[in-house]
């Protein structure tokens, strides 16, 4: 399938025609010479480009529409997932994906963001933007699991839940609050990956958990770049530098112990290579499952409990001194 390129990839986007041009000639030697020499470069130049991203940059990887959703993970590390539907209330909410699947012979519980791929999906899935009845249905699951004693793995990537009307009339506040409350109490293990956007109340609705790891592009912030622009410069234009005020990237939030780990992702990012991604995704979220589900029950509570509780303090000590 080939991959899309962004507007800062230009220069790699160039060499890469270059080279689908002398492809398509009869092969000579000096030809094949020729393409290995362009695609050396064109690896080098990819490699520079992302040694050096700006935030901005970063979240364009993060919503490339071609980057792997939990559906395409699921069918090369999860044998035998098998979706569940509904929330048992109003409906089915396809932006939110739940099943129970295999992973390395441990039954488990898989939840997550789905953006979808074509037109037809992108509306059936609302553009990954979820509304009250996927969080719902994500608690349904969740609770399942826990009475099961199946650990559970959450994929976010959403810009936000859905702001619309129906998503206020049905509750869309109380069903987010409540999956963070309930889930701060499951006793089973909980490992949460942030694989592209992390957006606001409509990714932390299913992401409290004993590991949170982010993708090496994945971003993740109470607000996307746009809304924040909005709201603090009363101008969207400049979500550049909101991009980069946020701290949204997951070298911030590592640094802040906001997250866990950084998953690394192949170069220029995981969309370009599904099968090379799942592997990195895996070699990160096995261990991390393995090492919530060794503690015991209220071990893995504690540890829980005081990770969300130190999000923040270091700010409010900092305020509380000033004052």
């Amino acid at each position: 399938m080939p991959v899309d390129s962004l507007e800062f990839e230009e220069p790699v986007a160039a060499l890469l025609k270059e080279i689908d041009h002398l492809t398509g000639q009869p092969s000579t030697p000096e030809r094949a010479g020729e393409i290995a020499r362009l695609q050396a470069r064109a690896r080098q130049v990819r490699q520079d480009i992302f040694a050096r991203l700006t935030p901005w940059q970063r979240v364009l990887v993060a919503r490339h529409p071609q980057r792997p959703y939990l559906l395409d993970y699921a069918a090369r590390l999860w044998p035998g997932f098998t979706e569940i539907h509904g929330d048992r209330r109003f409906g089915d909410d396809q932006a939110i994906v739940a099943g129970f699947a295999q992973y390395h012979d441990q039954p488990v519980l898989i939840v997550g963001h789905q953006k979808g791929r074509d037109t037809k999906q992108k509306i059936a899935r609302n553009f990954g933007y979820a509304r009250p009845e996927g969080y719902r249905k994500a608690l349904r699951a969740m609770q399942m699991a826990a009475k099961f004693k199946r650990p559970i793995i959450c994929l976010v990537d959403t810009p936000a839940a859905y702001p619309g009307m129906e998503s206020e009339e049905r509750g869309i506040a109380e069903a987010i609050a409540l999956n963070l409350r309930e889930m701060a109490v499951l006793d089973t293990a909980i490992v949460v990956v942030v694989t592209g956007e992390g957006g606001s109340g409509g990714a932390l609705g299913i992401a409290v958990g004993d590991t949170v790891l982010m993708q090496e592009y994945a971003v993740y912030s109470v607000i996307p770049p746009e809304g924040c622009a909005a709201i603090l410069w009363r101008d969207a234009a400049k979500k550049v530098e909101a991009a980069d005020a946020l701290k949204m990237t997951a070298p911030d939030l590592v640094g802040r112990g906001i997250c866990d780990g950084i998953i690394p992702e192949p170069l220029g990012g995981a969309h370009q290579d599904y099968d090379e991604s799942a592997r990195r995704l895996d070699e990160a979220l096995w261990p991390a499952l393995q090492q919530a589900m060794g503690w015991s029950s209220a071990e893995r509570l504690d540890r829980r409990y005081e990770k969300f509780r130190r999000i923040g303090r270091v700010g409010a000590e900092i305020a509380g001194s000033a004052s």
